[in-house]
């Protein structure tokens, strides 16, 4: 596969494609909300996948009900967190290597995330990789929200990069409508969320890990210096 356009800058997702935060994240939701007074199917926690906190609190009122304690919910499951993350939550397989492959083209990297500021310091400070990410697009810096492009726009703006000339790097729907809808090249990296035939029509592909998003991305590479 050849992108359409030559790669200018890469904007990453964090949760669930960085790190293996969305499988944490689900697994204390579903265990924990029964002692709070309701379960949490698998199905509805899909629904929440990839949206800011304000939609996906509506999707989970919607489900529990307006009698749902949720903030007393929240602050134990973001309790729970804090400490898988004080212990370090490792970065998915591949990261680390895709970051090596894009110092070795000399292209810049942003993120683009629902997380607040302090859960993105808090999720991926330890690991130390940070600093090699030009530039970290978080809540509070967009107005709207994943599905809306505004996350991606901004982090391509950031980078000094146009939009399309971006390669996006997504797990969840709605941070592919996102990347989709600001008109950069993207592929999905499914984590909890299949592609779909929606997504497929998004994406100019579906990775299966990092590594193979990084074997796509080192074809660009050679089929670039073969064109020179």
């Amino acid at each position: 596969m050849v992108f359409p356009r030559p790669i200018r800058g890469v904007v990453f997702d964090m949760d669930g494609l960085l790190v293996d935060t969305e499988t944490l994240i689900r697994d204390l939701m579903i265990e924990l909300a029964p002692a709070f007074g309701a379960p949490l199917p698998e199905d509805v926690f899909h629904r929440m996948v990839g949206l800011p906190n304000a939609e996906s609190n509506a999707v989970a009122l919607s489900h529990f009900g307006s009698a749902f304690p949720l903030e007393a919910f929240q602050a134990e499951v973001s309790r729970r967190i804090h400490l898988a993350c004080d212990a370090g939550i490792a970065l998915k397989a591949g990261a680390l290597e895709l970051l090596d492959h894009l110092d070795a083209l000399g292209i810049p990297r942003a993120i683009a995330t629902s997380s607040p500021p302090i859960a993105v310091q808090r999720t991926l400070g330890p690991s130390g990789i940070l600093p090699r990410f030009d530039a970290v697009v978080a809540a509070g810096d967009y107005a709207r929200g994943k599905p809306n492009p505004d996350p991606f726009l901004v982090a391509a703006e950031r980078l000094g990069v146009p939009a399309e000339d971006c390669l996006a790097l997504e797990d969840s729907h709605n941070g592919v409508r996102a990347a989709h809808a600001a008109g950069m090249m993207t592929v999905m990296v499914p984590d909890l969320l299949h592609a779909t035939d929606e997504m497929r029509e998004m994406t100019v592909a579906i990775a299966d890990s990092l590594h193979h998003a990084l074997e796509l991305v080192d074809r660009y590479g050679r089929s670039m210096a073969g064109s020179a």
